[in-house]
């Protein structure tokens, strides 16, 4: 942990640079690009009937957004106000009204023919509801009747048949805290949360390669660090705040990279609304794009690291900082041997990218004396995403660019409670304060005063995979109790999923709102219960941002949804019934009270209890961790690790795939256009010349498949790498692979190949069987 504590905000230069502007024609008239005033207008149309508890939410909460964590509309890395569309796109969701009970209580099939964003708009759950096999319709009970039902339920089950997941939905640290002491007190380790889904090979590859699990840096690190690099992240469109600060970094003379096999015209150029300058002419982000194959970020980073290797033969020291490698890392020469012996035609091959390419950008970083980089689900969201990580931090080592001021590596989170999840131990593989072992296992035992089970829990998709094994299987899963979440539009392999969800006996929702997920049948019974947003919470709550800013949310005063219950109280209350005997184990009664526990649970939260009024904020580990290069590994130094390049499997004529984000915040779409590229969800974003070789014009009618699955959509012509195609999440689903998960973390794989075809082509041929003869060749080339 480091000793140097963060310092800021940060001022921005008062007058304009037109060297950044992105264009004169003033707003980007005419340009296609996110419209903020519109939709600030919007937000504020949506919001009239609660318009002052919607502004109290703005000014006075922490936002609920991406992780970023804005409090109020300030931050602790820039001076003046912070306020995005992600923000304000969530906003409704905390003032809406509850749903109508005619809405509530129409026929199942009826409210089926709604998609998720149209569930979405019916308005808040307004009390616990109960849906058994063969009914058509939700039916009220009471909150004792739900609980007592669940409890029952669990009271008969083998504690390994239930299961728990929480979603990152504006979740506070005091309710995974509580859902994970919860599960192990009931005698569970199944529980798993959102964080794991997008991020864990980010703590997998960190924790081997350096010993820590988060962002090594701090946001204001990106300001004047001589080398900015995105890898596999659109943080303008996931985290639009981030534009303020590389807007800061650009005036700071921070040259910005982005790494991606899509060329993101929102990492170009972005018109930043809180920015007057950046409001009326945008700003260019963007130096240099580097396009490698989806998957290919091994073999390109094997060949930077392998220029560097060839031109410290030429002159020692002037790639690879020597002295940082000496003091402070081991596994180097293993490294080095592994690299020389790298192939350039396997390594341009599979990175996409020609050997020339990669040393502009191996001597960008020889010469950088700063250097931050950051990463999203581009690099976690493959069966080799720990791999990624890793190799991310073999490059930081090389280069001594961890733990000093303007360096560090950074997984940027998506959600603004991703980064406490895993620290408050609602995960598999975690408790509070350090992994799920012996040590910690007996540690936790002590400050919870009952024992906790021994065997490994599961991660969500095997969980759900259970539902299909024997009845009588001791891990069968008879339990799924989510906290948030629609795995029909998360998941790979809806169809599967969805069959997943209808084998559990009893499954509950405990939400603010429907999905689709929540209106599928479960074989004994579905409860719905209605659940708190951080803002409702008596006590408040607090979030941890990427940066591990630990920030005090406080209960904003309006109107209430009568029935709805804090969510850690509905654990709390739930477990008391299933064990009475046991009650004064897990009888919290105030979120004070669990940040205290909290500050014993995991020590590097130390100072969580005494967050109690608005504004409140620490930053746990310091301003950099392993500062001064000294990690918290057992020796104090990080590994150098030799990792190979994965093998991809794209047979000829086959695709890449991979899927991105539009208009939306995970899965909850809010435009069926994207701002950024003018796409709509069913586009196909395929390169120009890969679409003329099949004689595809751009708009025409394509359909997409492989074995798992078949995707009807529109080619349209974009700067996707050549050979790799991008489709729309969650709409692309359908054609990603089930049961493939990170050896690692245990991610699912987000990726896959495919077969671009016109539809007239794809259906002339249909009946001839054609496609069933092509799909026997897919699972003999690439199975």
């Amino acid at each position: 942990m480091g000793k140097t504590k963060h310092y800021g905000p940060l001022k921005l230069p008062k007058l304009p640079d037109p060297n950044l502007w992105a264009s004169w024609v003033p707003m980007g008239i005419g340009k296609v690009k996110p419209n903020h005033i519109r939709d600030m207008a919007k937000t504020v149309w949506e919001n009239k009937d609660n318009a002052s508890y919607a502004s109290r939410i703005i000014t006075q909460g922490v936002c609920d957004g991406c992780a970023l964590g804005v409090s109020g509309l300030k931050d602790q890395t820039l001076t003046g106000p912070h306020l995005c569309t992600t923000r304000l796109n969530l906003l409704r969701l905390n003032t809406m009204p509850q749903m109508k009970e005619q809405v509530i209580f129409q026929d199942i099939d009826q409210l089926r023919q709604l998609n998720s964003s149209e569930l979405r708009e019916l308005g808040r759950i307004p009390f616990p509801l109960s849906r058994k096999p063969g009914e058509k319709r939700f039916t009220r009970i009471s909150w004792g009747d739900a609980l007592d039902r669940i409890a029952a339920k669990i009271k008969s089950i083998d504690p390994k048949q239930l299961a728990f997941f929480l979603t990152a939905r504006g979740i506070t640290n005091e309710t995974y805290y509580v859902a994970g002491k919860v599960a192990r007190f009931l005698g569970t380790n199944n529980i798993d949360n959102a964080s794991r889904i997008c991020h864990s090979p980010s703590k997998t590859g960190l924790k081997r390669s350096l010993g820590i699990g988060a962002s090594s840096c701090s946001y204001k690190d990106w300001i004047g660090t001589d080398v900015l690099v995105f890898w596999g992240s659109v943080a303008s469109n996931n985290q639009p705040v981030s534009t303020k600060y590389m807007y800061a970094a650009k005036r700071k003379g921070t040259k910005i990279i982005v790494i991606n096999p899509y060329r993101e015209p929102s990492m170009e150029k972005y018109w930043i609304p809180s920015i007057p300058e950046s409001a009326l002419f945008g700003t260019q982000l963007a130096d240099d794009i580097y396009q490698v194959n989806i998957g290919g970020d091994i073999a390109f980073m094997n060949g930077i690291m392998k220029h560097w290797f060839e031109m410290e033969r030429e002159k020692a020291g002037s790639a690879i900082d020597l002295e940082f490698i000496q003091n402070h890392t081991k596994g180097f020469s293993q490294l080095k041997k592994h690299i020389l012996n790298q192939d350039w035609k396997t390594l341009e091959k599979s990175a996409g990218l020609s050997k020339d390419r990669m040393k502009e950008f191996a001597i960008v970083l020889a010469k950088a004396k700063t250097s931050v980089f950051v990463w999203s689900m581009g690099l976690t969201q493959h069966r080799f995403g720990t791999d990624n990580i890793s190799q991310v931090a073999n490059i930081a080592m090389l280069r001594g660019f961890i733990g000093r001021e303007n360096c560090g590596v950074m997984p940027i989170r998506g959600h603004s409670g991703v980064q406490g999840s895993a620290e408050m131990g609602a995960d598999p593989f975690v408790l509070p304060g350090s992994d799920f072992d012996e040590k910690n296992r007996k540690r936790m035992e002590k400050v919870w005063k009952f024992s906790i089970p021994k065997w490994q829990g599961d991660i969500v998709g095997v969980s759900l995979e259970n539902t299909m094994l024997p009845m009588d299987h001791p891990r069968h899963l008879k339990v799924f109790y989510t906290s948030g979440g629609n795995f029909l539009d998360t998941m790979p392999n809806p169809d599967f999923v969805k069959k997943c969800l209808e084998s559990v006996d009893l499954r509950v929702h405990q939400d603010i709102i429907f999905n689709t997920s929540t209106l599928v049948d479960a074989k004994e019974e579905v409860i719905v219960l209605p659940a708190m947003t951080r803002y409702e919470q008596s006590g408040g709550g607090t979030s941890t941002s990427t940066e591990r800013m630990v920030y005090f949310s406080p209960e904003i005063k309006g109107p209430r949804i009568a029935e709805a219950r804090a969510e850690w109280e509905i654990y709390v209350d739930l477990a008391k019934r299933v064990k009475p005997f046991k009650a004064d184990l897990i009888d919290f009664t105030s979120p004070q009270q669990i940040r205290e526990e909290i500050a014993v649970a995991n020590q590097i939260y130390d100072g969580i209890h005494q967050l109690k009024d608005k504004g409140d904020v620490f930053q746990w580990g310091g301003a950099w961790l392993c500062e001064g290069g000294v990690c918290p590994t057992e020796d104090g130094r990080g590994q150098l690790l030799p990792l190979q390049v994965p093998e991809l499997r794209k047979p000829e004529g086959h695709f890449y795939v991979t899927t991105r984000r539009g208009k939306q915040f995970n899965s909850m779409i809010y435009s069926h256009r994207d701002p950024s590229n003018g796409a709509e969800r069913y586009d196909v974003l395929i390169h120009r010349e890969d679409a003329r070789e099949l004689s595809i014009k751009d708009g025409e009618s394509v359909v997409v498949y492989n074995k798992y699955g078949v995707f009807h959509g529109r080619a349209t012509m974009d700067h996707t790498h050549r050979g790799n195609i991008s489709l729309y999440w969650p709409e692309g689903n359908v054609l990603i692979p089930r049961g493939v998960y990170e050896k690692y973390a245990g991610i699912p794989e987000y990726n896959t190949v495919a077969i671009v075809e016109k539809a007239d082509t794809y259906h002339a041929h249909k009946d001839t069987k054609y496609v069933e003869r092509r799909i026997e060749e897919l699972e003999m080339d690439s199975g």
